[in-house]
């Protein structure tokens, strides 16, 4: 099985661990806070069940009817998380609402609050380890379910101390503002989670630094060439497309035009992990510019 899907499956496995915990300490205390924090447990396991089958169509070959993939399937699955967060968010601010209207006392509060605490360091160690192998790996799936639990991890920082203070100082419509702040926490984490899947699948160019890393080497081994032009790059889940035009001499041959692409196409795969490289070449008289082998 692959590595990625490894992960996502580990996931599944952590998110019905921590809901299990998390749900248990809302029974004990009845805590509309820990409540909240216990709902958006459910909603950690949806999506990362969404993101276990998008990364295993993400990882499809080509076919007829998809000729550059099915990479973008892991945007599909971010922008799922996202919505399902904003839903899990309002069902928060529904029920904060009426805990306010009519507080109950806590049960069991400092037993809730300890089993709440356990399941969140379950969640920071298993969130640290999506974020590593999430970016170093590329996958918008992983890196998205890191971030969802890291806003977890937070928000249950802050349910833990809100109830804490719920307890001891027995103000009990702080409870329902607890609910009611994590729930705007988690509203702005699925926002910022929709627009940048969105990004992604609108084929956003790869970063600049990367872009930069992309001209360099072809400057540096586009030897025997007059230029390269219309550079292009998008990404798509773990893939980056690069794209371009390279202008020699009208007089080179085509197995000597053929080497100074291969010897460019070579480096770039390298250098960039699964790159997908397309090379236009154009005769001297489509040149930009002189001197040099200049990326323009």
């Amino acid at each position: 099985m692959d590595k990625t899907l490894r992960l996502a499956m580990g996931s599944i496995a952590i998110g019905l661990l921590v809901l299990a915990l998390k749900y248990f300490a809302y029974i004990l205390t009845g805590s509309i806070a820990l409540y909240s924090d216990a709902l958006e447990s459910i909603i950690n396991v949806a999506t990362a069940i969404a993101a276990f089958f998008a990364i295993r169509l993400s990882a499809v070959p080509a076919d007829a009817n998809h000729p550059y993939g099915h990479h973008k399937a892991e945007y599909l699955s971010a922008v799922l998380e996202g919505v399902l967060i904003v839903v899990a968010a309002l069902a928060i601010l529904r029920e904060s609402y009426y805990g306010f209207l009519a507080p109950k006392p806590l049960d069991a509060p400092f037993e809730g609050l300890m089993i709440n605490a356990a399941a969140s360091v379950i969640n920071a160690i298993w969130c640290s380890i999506l974020f590593r192998y999430g970016r170093l790996w590329r996958s918008p799936a992983l890196v998205a379910d890191a971030r969802h639990l890291w806003t977890d991890v937070v928000t249950s920082g802050g349910v833990l101390i809100g109830v804490g203070l719920v307890a001891v100082t027995g103000w009990l419509q702080l409870d329902a503002a607890i609910a009611a702040l994590v729930a705007l926490n988690i509203l702005w984490s699925g926002w910022t989670l929709m627009r940048e899947s969105i990004g992604g699948l609108m084929d956003e160019a790869a970063p600049s630094e990367i872009v930069a890393r992309i001209r360099e080497i072809i400057s540096t081994h586009a030897e025997g060439a007059i230029e390269a032009h219309d550079l292009r790059t998008r990404q798509a889940g773990r893939v980056t497309f690069i794209e371009f035009h390279l202008v020699v001499l009208g007089t080179m041959s085509v197995t000597e035009s053929h080497v100074i692409c291969d010897r460019i196409e070579a480096t770039l795969h390298a250098e960039i992990e699964d790159s997908v490289v397309t090379i236009h070449v154009e005769p001297e008289e489509k040149a930009k510019h002189h001197g040099g082998v200049p990326v323009l």
